[in-house]
């Protein structure tokens, strides 16, 4: 949703910027032929200058801009060429600077050859005008030479300025996708985190339970039989949370969790001891799972533990265990990823080891 507003709004961004540039260009296009003109057929003149800028401008901020828009140029050169030599307009240059900026700015390639062939196309034109007008020198200076460059100056400084906020407009449209493509991967990271726990979890108890039948097999056939029926209850109850996964409904029960851990750690030859402190909060009650499972298959994978601690209170979870390996530290990948999980959260998670028990605990604030 907020993808959507971001996206709603650069559009609006985009149009509102299209709207402000055409405007003001046509605002200042309507002031300098009304105030320059000497005569209707010099006011004609500059308009037809102004309806082409318009026209290219119009399609830059369509991004539909292309060679053939080069005509634009042409249109407005030849309108300045009139107003300089024969209309004596002091201000045609305005939309010729405009088109020239964007022809500038649309071919990267060609800077050097545009900026070339503008600058000795002005001052062609200027020399004729020299050579041509029965003014002096110095008038024809001051009165074209500088006024028709500093009201060209103001129509290339408009359109620098669009092009800096086109520009802008596009770095956050990029910025946009990017963010997007961000919350995709984080995304995909989180589902393959939660797939991991429910298959990996499931999978280890699996060959837990089938090692343990395949030893009973022999010796007693009914208790190999209610751990196989275990497995098979397990593996349904997988495939349910898989599919609950796949359409964002998987919820963690703790109190499950809890039950399942003790039986896990029993059929395990693992001594448990659960101590509840206080009554879980129900929002809290998800992520201590979450906890609480990881933990479990920590011990079983990675520890030669004997004995296990479970301290619950109203917001944590403390699980201990004797069965620290000397030969190496303990892998803990897993937790990781969850430590920073609950962080988003608002949750801390701790790992320590001390006099050889491995303790991992799970706090939220009150």
């Amino acid at each position: 949703m907020t993808s959507e507003y971001t996206a709603e709004a650069q559009s609006r961004l985009r149009l509102l910027n299209h709207g402000i540039v055409s405007g003001t260009i046509a605002a200042v296009g309507a002031l300098l032929v009304a105030t320059d003109a000497g005569s209707w057929k010099d006011a004609l003149l500059t308009g037809v200058g102004l309806v082409a800028t318009l026209v290219v401008v119009n399609r830059w901020n369509a991004s539909r801009f292309s060679r053939a828009d080069l005509i634009g140029l042409a249109v407005t050169g030849a309108v300045w060429v009139c107003g300089v030599l024969v209309a004596d307009s002091v201000t045609a240059s305005y939309g010729f600077a405009v088109m020239a900026t964007i022809t500038f700015f649309e071919l990267p390639r060609h800077r050097r050859a545009v900026i070339a062939g503008i600058a000795a196309f002005v001052i062609a034109v200027f020399a004729v005008k020299l050579m041509t007008s029965p003014e002096g020198t110095v008038d024809v200076l001051v009165r074209y030479v500088l006024v028709s460059l500093c009201v060209g100056t103001g129509g290339a400084v408009l359109m620098i300025l669009a092009y800096a906020v086109h520009d802008l407009i596009g770095d956050l449209e990029k910025a946009r996708e990017r963010e997007a493509e961000m919350a995709v991967m984080r995304e995909r990271v989180r589902f393959a985190g939660d797939l991991h726990d429910i298959q990996g979890h499931t999978l280890h108890v699996v060959k837990l339970k089938v090692a343990l039948a395949k030893r009973l097999l022999h010796a007693d056939i009914a208790r190999a039989e209610h751990e196989l029926d275990e497995v098979h209850d397990l593996v349904g109850a997988t495939i349910a949370q898989t599919k609950d996964l796949a359409y964002a409904q998987r919820r963690l029960n703790l109190s499950a969790e809890l039950e399942n851990a003790k039986n896990l750690f029993e059929a395990a030859g693992i001594r448990v001891r659960v101590e509840r402190q206080g009554e879980v909060d129900p929002r809290v009650s998800e992520p201590l799972g979450q906890v609480l499972r990881e933990t479990t298959t920590n011990i079983l994978r990675h520890a030669d533990a004997a004995q296990v601690w479970i301290t619950l209170t109203e917001t944590g979870i403390s699980v201990a265990n004797d069965g620290v390996r000397a030969d190496r530290a303990p892998e803990l990948s897993g937790l990781a990823v969850l430590h920073d999980r609950l962080a988003a959260q608002g949750g801390e998670l701790t790992v320590e080891q001390n006099n050889g028990i491995f303790r991992t605990s799970a706090a939220f604030p009150r």
